[in-house]
């Protein structure tokens, strides 16, 4: 680590450079490195004592700053876009297997990690690819029809949905989408003009591979 470190702070610096505030970019840069870490366990705590700080900086940082995630994501797929120089999109759907109920989004599907359909929650994402290299560049958690009150069948499972969404801070308007449409919105995001919201990345890319 401390090889490559003047490396990752740079990278850390570029990606974070939108951040406002300073301790924001230190905390964000402090986080990317504890990941980098050896050790299973990248939750909060296990990461902190690596780091030998204390886990509620980095915990206030992910879960209560006010910072715009969405502008570190588009400069992590702009850099992705110009490295890599994609040849294809990739469209893949990953599964993290979880216990207990609590997780946003968690529920008994199927889970690639496990084989098998089993606990998790599942992420869908596109890559940004070529022979030789990939890069994820945009990322969705799915959140199943279990977690959107909309589709409930009851007005007691209504209820308890929204407890679950309001302890997980879900936001009013993420609802559930199917695994393809947040492949759509992405991609959408990707290559539309930054005039129309979008991060204008290539969208001649010659060809797009759906793997979910």
């Amino acid at each position: 680590m401390e090889q490559v470190r003047p490396r990752l702070e740079a990278f850390a610096g570029r990606m974070l450079g939108a951040l406002a505030r300073a301790d924001q970019r230190s905390k964000g840069e402090l986080y990317v490195r504890g990941l980098m870490l050896d050790g299973k366990r990248k939750s909060m705590q296990p990461v902190a004592e690596r780091l030998g700080v204390d886990h509620q900086q980095l915990q206030q940082f992910v879960t209560s700053s006010t910072w715009d995630y969405r502008q570190v994501r588009r400069r992590v797929a702009r850099w992705a876009d110009e490295f890599v120089a994609p040849q294809a999109y990739v469209i893949d759907d990953t599964g993290f297997p979880k216990d207990g109920a609590d997780s946003p989004g968690v529920a008994r599907m199927y889970s690639g990690a496990l084989g098998k359909t089993g606990n998790c929650q599942t992420g869908v994402s596109v890559h940004a690819v070529t022979d030789w290299a990939s890069a994820a560049i945009d990322w969705r958690l799915f959140l199943p029809a279990s977690w959107d009150e909309t589709t409930a069948a009851g007005a007691g499972a209504a209820a308890e949905i929204r407890q679950r969404r309001a302890r997980c801070k879900i936001p009013d308007q993420v609802r559930h989408r199917e695994k393809w449409r947040l492949a759509l919105d992405m991609l959408d995001e990707i290559t539309a003009a930054e005039a129309a919201g979008g991060w204008g990345l290539h969208c001649g890319v010659p060809e797009l591979r759906h793997i979910i």
